[in-house]
């Protein structure tokens, strides 16, 4: 069975930070490209940030350039979406994804940013 799972996420104050991680099985993780999207509540889902299998390649947002880091650790079989200098508009339940064929997603995990 196929699982991406999501972790990380919660309530933080607008400024700070998060890792969200994603860990992937059964499929081979260190070949399949991945990324993060998310959802805000009446909003498109939109993607976040992408990083290639072997990470020489990473690729981002506007909204979330110099803020957002993506990584892949492929002996843990997770990738990661460090988030720094949260604002309220990132604000959504973030989801990950292998890229296909075939794609998955993760069920998801809720981010909310507020005072």
């Amino acid at each position: 069975q196929v699982q991406l799972v999501e972790s990380g996420g919660g309530l933080v104050q607008p400024g700070g930070s998060l890792r969200l991680s994603c860990a992937a099985s059964g499929f081979t993780f260190s070949t399949s490209p991945m990324s993060w999207y998310r959802q805000a509540p009446g909003k498109e889902r939109e993607m976040v940030a992408g990083i290639s299998n072997t990470a020489g390649r990473t690729t981002y947002t506007d909204s979330v350039k110099g803020r957002f880091t993506i990584s892949r650790d492929n002996a843990k079989n997770t990738v990661y979406l460090q988030m720094n200098s949260l604002k309220p508009e990132d604000t959504a339940v973030y989801y990950c994804r292998r890229g296909g064929p075939p794609v998955y997603w993760g069920q998801g995990t809720q981010v909310t940013v507020s005072t």
